[in-house]
């Protein structure tokens, strides 16, 4: 059985890290422009475990991965991302990525992002599947990126209104949004927050037995559908909908839609509102999950609650 242990880089880790990056990228086939990592060294090195960070990877106590990290904007960014070559094919890629990217989400970093040389075909698979999407290309360069889950805690109906609001500023015509969570935990008053963002006209109420209520915008914006999927039997009946009609010029909410409106869309954004035990607590917690190359271009942020 592998052992795999993660853990943050410091300058006694330096001399470990730079002997992976060695054995990873010389092991490479050699690529026009060839890879710069096997220039790196102990200064270099330590100065990027110094200013950003990175991750040095165990496998039975042995060095088997390393990452250095790059942060620019709220953006982390992924250097030297390195397998060596005695440890490939026993999840240290994954265990080593799954990190960085929850890294990225305690910094507050709405983004996740790298470059793999095309001329990998394996690397890029494995970006794929990790649910990265190119979202440049420079020559032989693709630049990977990946949108980083916002999580929160919400104390009040009035504050989860105001993230819809805020979250509103940053959607266009053609998005998806998928809610789920406990009975009563706030999908709606999320809604009404998106509605008053978005400069909709109609309140927003729970549509569960009209299941979808379209609200025009009054600002030239794109408009609200709302979907209640509670008592729909599948995806189906979901199609009965024919939302496809409208998917490309409004904003479509489809609340109670987990394992329902995935399909709707590629790009889309999760959204999980749960409660606390006490029902006399108004506090919430909210997850926000991007999903696809859409979101992986611009990430998600909400900073409502810091400025209360």
């Amino acid at each position: 059985m592998t052992d795999l242990h993660v853990v943050d880089a410091t300058s006694d880790h330096v001399d470990e890290i730079v002997a992976v990056i060695h054995h990873a990228f010389s092991a490479r086939r050699v690529l026009d422009p060839p890879s710069t990592a096997l220039s790196e060294n102990a200064t270099t090195v330590a100065a990027a475990i110094a200013e950003h960070g990175g991750l040095l990877v165990r496998s039975n106590g042995v060095p088997a991965g390393a990452v250095l990290f790059e942060v620019i904007g709220d953006v982390l960014n992924l250097r030297r991302v390195s397998v060596d070559p005695r440890h490939q094919g026993h999840g240290v890629a994954s265990a080593m990525v799954g990190c960085a990217e929850e890294v990225a989400v305690q910094r507050g970093l709405s983004r996740v992002q790298l470059i793999a040389r095309v001329e990998l075909p394996d690397t890029v698979e494995f970006w794929r599947r990790r649910g990265y999407s190119v979202v440049e290309q420079q020559d032989h360069n693709l630049i990977y990126a990946k949108a980083m889950p916002v999580e929160l805690t919400v104390p009040t109906a009035d504050d989860m209104q105001a993230i819809g609001a805020e979250l509103a500023g940053q959607l266009r015509a053609g998005d998806v949004l998928v809610l789920s969570g406990d009975l009563g935990a706030g999908k709606t008053t999320f809604t009404q927050g998106l509605g008053a963002g978005l400069k909709v006209r109609g309140a927003i109420t729970s549509p569960t037995f009209v299941i979808s209520r379209v609200h025009p915008s009054l600002a030239s914006g794109p408009a609200l559908v709302h979907v209640d999927a509670y008592r729909l039997g599948g995806f189906a009946e979901l199609d009965d909908l024919d939302l496809d009609a409208s998917l490309e010029e409004a904003v479509t909410v489809v609340e109670w839609g987990h394992g329902l409106a995935e399909a709707l869309a590629p790009d889309r954004l999760d959204v999980v509102v749960t409660r606390g035990d006490d029902d006399t607590d108004e506090t919430r917690a909210l997850r926000i999950t991007p999903v696809g190359p859409r979101w992986a271009a611009s990430g998600v942020r909400v900073s409502v609650l810091e400025k209360s």
